[in-house]
Formats: structure tokens, sequence, C-alpha cells
């Protein structure tokens, strides 16, 4: 286990930083110069001899109520509640956690704001409540189980394993230097996984958003994403 965990601090560090790069780099490439290209993601302008409307009207405000109900939020907000969470969770503790606020210190000099410890197990919890949710939610929900495959559970698995490890870690359950091993292995596995699986949209969702046109909000989208 020596070995493993001084190639998992070390080596593979760099490896999986360097894919991780690589692999955005290339998808934004793709996203930018290929994708974008299919045609247009945006609602097409209002044509000049058409005059804006003075006021919203009454058919438009039904309008804007039915496309919301069309939304997730608006069909499920319980959903919508434990993604936003669950995803703010993903974004907040790793970064803001003390230790790794101080490795990026020392391997980059950039300093972070840093969370109390509590704090962090507070949201790792909530984030692993979430991901629970999420699983049973497939296992559960027939229409769900029905689309849902191999890489959806491999996606969630990756995605709560470093932060169940770290969790692990941190409050030295189990051997200490074992779970420190397979935290670091599990947040270098979910680093390369990012640019070529699911877990992408964390880094693309802006990109996906522009190319959905609104699919999912107020304004009509035309599904280029979907081709």
């Amino acid at each position: 286990m020596q070995t493993v965990y001084e190639l998992a601090r070390g080596p593979l560090v760099w490896v999986s930083a360097l894919i991780f790069v690589c692999g955005i780099t290339v998808r934004a490439l793709q996203f930018l110069f290929v994708t974008s290209r299919k045609e247009r993601a945006f609602c097409p302008a209002r044509p000049a001899d058409e005059a804006p409307p003075a006021a919203m009207g009454d058919e438009k405000k039904i309008n804007m109520i039915v496309r919301f109900q069309n939304t997730l939020l608006g069909r499920n907000p319980v959903m919508a509640i434990v993604t936003v969470v669950f995803h703010s969770a993903l974004f907040i503790a790793p970064l803001l956690a003390l230790g790794h606020s101080l490795l990026i210190y020392e391997s980059w000099g950039i300093s972070l704001p840093r969370l109390p410890d509590r704090l962090i197990d507070v949201l790792t919890i909530i984030l692993l409540a979430c991901a629970f949710f999420f699983l049973m939610r497939r296992l559960v929900i027939p229409r769900v189980r029905s689309i849902s495959g191999v890489q959806d559970y491999l996606v969630l698995f990756l995605t709560a394993c470093p932060f169940l490890t770290g969790f692990f870690a941190y409050h030295q359950w189990f051997a200490y230097k074992t779970a420190l091993t397979l935290h670091m292995l599990a947040g270098e596995t979910m680093l390369i996984a990012i640019p070529f699986s699911k877990i992408g949209h964390l880094v693309f969702f802006f990109f996906v958003r522009g190319l959905m046109g609104g699919e999912y909000g107020f304004w009509r989208g035309n599904r280029t994403w979907s081709q």
C-alpha cells in the first residue's frame, strides 16, 4: 500500500491533471467549432418589421407559466432542489476544505478561502445523502430505471466515492493510510473521467445551456444537443 500511496500522492496527480486539462480543452473545442455550427442554438431574432409588444399580455403570461411548468423546477421541485444542493456541495466541499486548500497553495501558490472542518463534514454528508437519493430514484421509479444504464450508476459511484473515502480518511475510520490512498485514487479517477463522461456537465454547463437554447427554460430551443 505504501507504493500505491506514493504513486497516488505524486505521479498520478499530475497524470490525472494533464488528462483532465487536455480532455477539457478538446471537448471545449468540439463545442465551439463543431457542434455549435450545426444550427443556431439561440432563439431567432424578432423580424425588423415586427415591433416588440408594449406590454406583456395575458396570453404571453400564460405562455410563460406553461413553459415554467415544463422546466425541472416546475415539474419536480424536489428533484430541482436536491440537484442544486448536490452540485453546490460538489463544488464547495473539495475547493474549500482545509486539507485541499493547503495542497493547492503548496503546489501552485493559490490561496483559497477555507471553510471550517465541521461545515465541510456537513456538506459531505449532504452530498452523500443527495447521491443516495439519486440512486434510489434510479432504482425505484420505473421510468427512470428503464433509461438508466451501467454508465449512470458508475458516474454516480465515481462522484460519491471521493467524498465517502475523504470522510473516512478525515475521521480516521478503518486504516487511515488505506482510506487516504483510496481517497486520492478516487479523486484522480473522477478527474480523469470528467471530460469523457456525464460528469463533464459540471464543466460544460454553460456550453450546453447555450447549445440547448434554453430548451427547458422560458425560450424555445431547437435540440442541437440531441443531434
